[in-house]
């Protein structure tokens, strides 16, 4: 970043990273192809940390809920004691290949930009292709879930540690592709990035706390609070839109900016 840009590109990649984290477009994969194609760059780093201003929007949104789920669990009752085992049973796959695979995934993976807008657009196409499938969903309530469908929905998710897959992306298909209704599936997805991306900060923060000095403590600090504004306004909006229009604008958007930045790579040779 240069010096005269200022708070401008936590500013942006804040925003962007609480509009996309809850739609099955890729956060980090968009996060990433914007430094690479206009010069938004923030050290690795920041991208993980900035993701627990999103977390905290689904905690407000879904602050009744989980405040009753606690309390069902507290008194002991069985339907909260399955939905809280299912959330775990489905991060467990994600987590143990995340902290695996961490400095290849932060090196490699996320240096290719032509990685990105592959997995774009081919997840695009697959998202496309689920959404339009006659599919017939059994489960329409994400607190009765099987252990098998939230075992599934974690190894899917595994996939999103590719970066232009997408977390909600790649659990969204795999609810769906095992049972469970676009809204079921997407709604479960938010339940499952709380521990998976609290993890990631908490791992993350640890990791990296050398690196983090009073300079990118201002430049966090902006990113986490409009990612949390901008993930806020996504989480209680998403589920309306998703039982109305379905995945395909998603799958659209994802087709569109992964093969624009294919031809700016290849033709272009940026």
């Amino acid at each position: 970043m240069n010096a005269d840009q200022g708070l401008f590109v936590p500013l942006v990649l804040g925003i962007l990273e609480g509009l996309t984290e809850f739609i099955p477009v890729s956060s980090t994969g968009h996060l990433l192809l914007a430094g690479h194609f206009f010069g938004l760059t923030q050290p690795a780093t920041f991208i993980v940390l900035i993701q627990l201003g999103a977390i905290l929007a689904i905690v407000t949104v879904y602050f009744a809920r989980l405040a009753l789920l606690l309390r069902d669990a507290l008194a002991g009752r069985k339907q909260a004691w399955h939905f809280a085992l299912s959330v775990v049973l489905a991060c467990v796959p994600a987590v143990l290949a995340g902290v695996l695979l961490r400095d290849f995934i932060q090196g490699d993976l996320w240096e290719s930009a032509a990685l990105i807008c592959w997995t774009l657009l081919a997840g695009g196409i697959v998202l496309l292709v689920v959404d339009r499938l006659k599919l017939e969903p059994r489960y329409d309530d994400i607190y009765t879930f099987p252990w098998r469908l939230a075992l599934i929905v974690g190894l899917f998710q595994m996939l999103s540690l590719v970066p232009g897959v997408s977390r909600s992306g790649s659990t969204v298909v795999g609810g769906m592709l095992f049972g469970a209704t676009k809204r079921a599936a997407a709604e479960f997805t938010f339940f499952i990035a709380l521990p998976i991306m609290v993890g990631a900060f908490g791992y993350d923060l640890y990791k990296s706390r050398d690196l983090i000095d009073a300079s990118i403590a201002l430049d966090v600090a902006v990113g986490f609070a409009v990612a949390f504004l901008a993930g806020a306004l996504v989480v209680r909006y998403l589920l309306g839109f998703v039982s109305r229009y379905g995945f395909a604008p998603f799958a659209w958007w994802r087709i569109a900016v992964g093969f624009c930045g294919l031809i700016s790579i290849y033709a272009f040779g940026r």
